[in-house]
């Protein structure tokens, strides 16, 4: 199993990999390349420290020059192919099956699927796929499923349950520990 917790800073990412975190995703919307790896270098040193994948959001040009693991690419970010010729995982967003399958068919080495339940982290999100939309999807689909959206160490099981291979936090980044005791 699988918990990825999505942070913007080191403190929390640490926190995050102290309570069991096997993935940091470094998020930084609308951010420039120059500043995602400014801010982004401390938190690679540290997944490396603590043999974290290391997994940058959105940026292909930042993922490289990072050194990262992979990169995680919406459904319209640029740079797939640039990602994967580069040898990077690359793990896409989906809603649906179909979406999810078309990402497994072009390559992605796992789907972030959500959002499960509504979130304040991320307002402009699609509606809520529920259980049963995050099932369809994990269902439909080889590669793994990570649960996305709403997370926290209450609902985490249920997510695992429905067929996701793992859960990705933000707002609960913190609460890794507590999750990790969840799932």
């Amino acid at each position: 199993m699988k918990l990825h917790a999505i942070v913007s800073d080191p403190e929390t990412a640490r926190t995050a990999a102290d309570g069991g975190a096997t993935v940091i995703q470094l998020r930084l919307k609308d951010a420039p390349t120059e500043e995602v790896i400014e801010r982004g270098t401390p938190i690679r040193l540290l997944a490396e420290q603590m043999n974290v994948t290391f997994i940058v959001n959105d940026d292909v040009q930042a993922a490289l020059a990072l050194l990262a693991d992979g990169v995680h690419l919406g459904r319209d970010d640029e740079g797939l192919d640039v990602a994967r010729e580069a040898g990077l995982m690359v793990g896409r967003s989906a809603t649906t099956p179909d979406e999810a399958q078309e990402a497994e068919n072009e390559g992605a080495g796992y789907i972030g699927a959500g959002p499960v339940w509504a979130t304040p982290s991320k307002p402009d999100a699609e509606p809520p796929i529920g259980l049963d939309g995050l099932r369809a999807i994990s269902e439909a689909v080889r590669i793994p499923v990570i649960a996305i959206g709403g997370i926290d160490p209450l609902n985490a099981r249920d997510c695992i349950d429905a067929g996701a291979f793992g859960v990705a936090v933000v707002r609960a980044a913190t609460q890794t520990a507590e999750l990790r005791a969840a799932l």
